[in-house]
């Protein structure tokens, strides 16, 4: 299992086909019942390529930014959430990049995120009324407590996320002390 999740860390490819199957998944299951499943993979395939397409462009501003590239990237990643800390110096110096990179990201972002929630409260609400209105209540609260998940699970993985990169800042500045 973990040599499959070191694959999907560092393969973009191994992402794509991934994410394609997926998309496939979802798309046969929301998808009329006379709808060809030609028109299934097609709009799987363009799903899959917008989100690759981001995916590459933000890996490639990240390691522009550190001054890195992608294969190297993921083990940096991977050590973050490992919280093991590098022991060489110019390593070091590409991981303390990365954290301040992550953390200037996720800064950035989180000044959106109030509005996010709001908006992902509103559908929520507004879903819930509509079906209150038309008499049924089933799919509707399906789909409202579906997005009240999705919200509190962006919350969770942010903060995760930041407590990771905070706690390598530390241990990064702590390892540069040690070392004189």
């Amino acid at each position: 299992m973990s040599a499959l999740k070191r694959r999907l860390d560092r393969s973009l490819t191994a992402q794509a086909v991934l994410a394609f199957l997926l998309a496939l998944a979802i798309t046969a299951l929301f998808s009329r019942p006379d709808e060809h499943p030609v028109s299934w993979v097609l709009r799987s395939a363009l799903y899959t390529g917008i989100g690759v397409a981001f995916t590459a462009v933000q890996r490639r501003r990240i390691g522009r930014a550190t001054g890195t590239d992608s294969r190297r990237l993921a083990d940096l990643e991977r050590k973050i959430r490992d919280r093991e800390v590098p022991s060489d110096p110019a390593e070091r110096a590409i991981m303390r990049r990365l954290v301040a990179e992550h953390l200037r990201r996720m800064d950035r972002a989180g000044r959106w995120l109030p509005y996010w929630l709001g908006l992902m409260t509103l559908i929520a609400v507004g879903v819930l009324v509509l079906g209150a209105a038309t008499g049924s209540l089933s799919l509707p609260m399906f789909c409202a407590v579906l997005l009240i998940g999705i919200a509190w699970w962006t919350l969770w993985t942010r903060r995760r996320s930041m407590d990771r990169c905070r706690h390598m800042q530390s241990a990064l500045r702590e390892q540069d002390e040690r070392v004189p």
